[in-house]
């Protein structure tokens, strides 16, 4: 068979015909500049946090691309100053919130998700109010004074430790667990705090690391719940570190990075401290991207 017939029977094989090469190419144009328009700050970003004093003062603050590569500004924030505090409180935060919140949300989901719990019905109504209404800033602030957290880092935990919208996603994934299951192993003698950690868990792998995901994210990520609870600067975690010396471009000193020499240039460590509150999002998302599409898909089935 000519190779002209061999590409047009594939064509019918798989349905709509191919466009022609110039549309191809256009497209492939179009998602390239599109590809270059989001990558071009990240690349931005990078250069100017590794680039020489000297070429960030020729360009006047941003560098595209580095003549050479200078790690000092990483050496000043690393050097265990205001970021690296800040760094090492965020990782607390977001490891210790993290898993309260997975622990706390999945109780409170399967609790919700068995037939004939008590005050289930009331409970579901409460969690799909705190979804469309708030509390507002001042009573949430009042409430958190009242009961002691000003100044302290549960105060960046406990009053976003359970999300309702994630609730809801895992009370409707264990609900599609076969009740069969559960019951087979009532019938062998298992309670429900053996039910919930030997078969529920197990089986909810997906929509866990989904939700870990999305907790994770949103302590990483947090920084107006430290702004007005934490007056205390040495309890600032990263983000309100990143806000105040990159965003309102406050100049860091040798005493904000416990460092003798000559700092870098400014926008150097403003960089430099941008790429280091963005890598730690950046490699744990690999690991749970497998199962981010599966977990989200399962969990917003109707129960």
């Amino acid at each position: 068979m000519p190779p002209s017939r061999q590409r047009r029977g594939r064509r019918l094989v798989l349905g709509t015909p191919l466009p022609p090469w110039y549309v191809q190419l256009a497209k492939a144009l179009v998602l390239g500049v599109f590809c270059a328009v989001v990558i071009a700050p990240f690349v931005a970003i990078i250069s100017t946090s590794i680039a020489p004093r000297d070429q960030i003062s020729r360009a006047g603050g941003l560098v595209l691309w580095p003549d050479a590569v200078n790690l000092d500004a990483y050496r000043s924030i690393l050097s265990g100053g205001v970021v690296t505090q800040a760094a090492l409180i965020s990782v607390g935060v977001t490891v210790v919130g993290t898993a309260l919140s997975l622990f706390t949300s999945c109780l409170l989901a399967y609790g919700l998700s068995r037939p004939g719990s008590f005050a289930s019905r009331p409970m579901l109504l409460i969690i799909l109010f705190s979804m469309l209404f708030s509390a507002g800033i001042i009573p949430t602030y009042l409430l958190v004074r009242g009961v002691g957290l000003i100044d302290t880092l549960w105060a960046l935990i406990l009053p976003t430790m359970i999300s309702g919208f994630n609730v809801v996603v895992l009370r409707s994934f264990f609900m599609n667990i076969p009740a069969e299951l559960l019951e087979s192993a009532r019938i062998d003698g298992a309670g429900e705090w053996r039910i919930f950690s030997g078969i529920v868990i197990p089986l909810s792998k997906a929509v866990l690391a989904v939700i870990g995901l999305f907790y994770a994210v949103s302590y990483w990520n947090a920084y107006f719940n430290a702004l007005i609870y934490l007056n205390d600067s040495g309890l600032w975690p990263l983000q309100l570190v990143l806000r105040t010396y990159v965003i309102n471009e406050t100049a860091l000193s040798n005493t904000d990075l416990s460092v003798a020499e000559n700092l870098p240039a400014q926008p150097s460590l403003q960089m430099a401290i941008l790429v280091v509150s963005l890598v730690p999002i950046l490699i744990v998302y690999p690991f749970l991207q497998r199962h981010f599409a599966k977990g989200m898909m399962i969990g917003a089935v109707k129960g």
